[in-house]
């Protein structure tokens, strides 16, 4: 068997040197302990591990280019949710494309549905419902006349090679004056920043739009922290402008579960 290297909280130097001192073969990590992985000045010691996975939330296709041409390695990521485990995954052996989490595994059926763009899956991995909770489990499963269908509440796309790409999550979507924003797409533009650590976006009430897309961000140093013009000015390179950022807040960590996925709908509460 393996054994298994824990830590008490991740610290990108204590990864590093463990990588050398227990000759570390496998990582499994968030996007954001890439992306401070990826800022380390021996970034490169990654090479020496022969896999990485990525998972509980969207790796921006920026930072697996970066860690693929500066760490010499290509991280693989996947998907999946505590109601079905593993859903979808990029291959071991095959090219593992940024910005999507591959295929689906065998035994599970996906679709994506053309209207809402929600995921459904079905498949022997997937539960069977929620303990004495009817009315939700009404709301997640479709039945079709062949399929047990659940709705995961994930967007996504597949691309014209059958690679899934995840957009968001359904009650995370910003309605702002008509037009659908995904908040990982202003995410994956503001996280290329160089003033910015780590970002979320959500959509805060607006009575002129409906919602307005508002910026959470951790600045790599508290004493030169990124103006919201700065940041407006940055994303229009990249962005329409009803995508642009409206608020700025700048904050000293974002809240996450335990798998390290951010709690967007905590930021909109506080």
């Amino acid at each position: 068997g393996s054994s298994a290297i824990l830590q008490d909280g991740f610290q990108v130097e204590e990864v590093i040197q463990a990588i050398n001192n227990h000759q570390i073969s496998m990582f499994f990590g968030v996007p954001t302990m890439y992306h401070r992985l990826a800022r380390h000045p021996q970034v490169e010691e990654m090479a020496k591990m022969r896999l990485c996975v990525s998972g509980s939330a969207p790796l921006a296709p920026s930072l697996h280019r970066k860690l693929t041409q500066e760490a010499g390695i290509e991280v693989l990521e996947r998907y999946g949710m505590t109601e079905t485990v593993m859903l979808v995954s990029n291959p071991y052996l095959g090219e593992r494309r940024s910005g999507t989490v591959g295929f689906p595994l065998p035994g599970v059926k996906m679709k994506v549905e053309e209207q809402s763009g929600e995921i459904l899956v079905s498949g022997p991995n997937v539960f069977q419902g929620y303990w004495n909770q009817l009315d939700a489990n009404q709301e997640v499963f479709v039945d079709s006349p062949t399929e047990h269908w659940f709705r995961t509440g994930d967007l996504g796309n597949l691309d014209e090679d059958g690679y899934l790409e995840i957009t968001g999550r359904k009650k995370e979507l910003i309605i702002s004056g008509g037009y659908n924003i995904y908040p990982r797409e202003v995410d994956d533009v503001l996280i290329n920043h160089p003033a910015v650590e780590q970002v979320a976006v959500a959509g805060l009430p607006s009575e002129e739009w409906g919602e307005e897309v508002g910026a959470w961000i951790v600045p790599v140093s508290q004493e030169k922290t990124p103006s919201l013009e700065e940041i407006r000015e940055f994303c229009r390179q990249y962005l329409a402008a009803y995508k642009l950022p409206q608020r700025l807040v700048i904050v000293n960590d974002l809240p996450r579960n335990a798998l390290g996925k951010v709690l967007r709908h905590e930021l909109r509460e506080n």
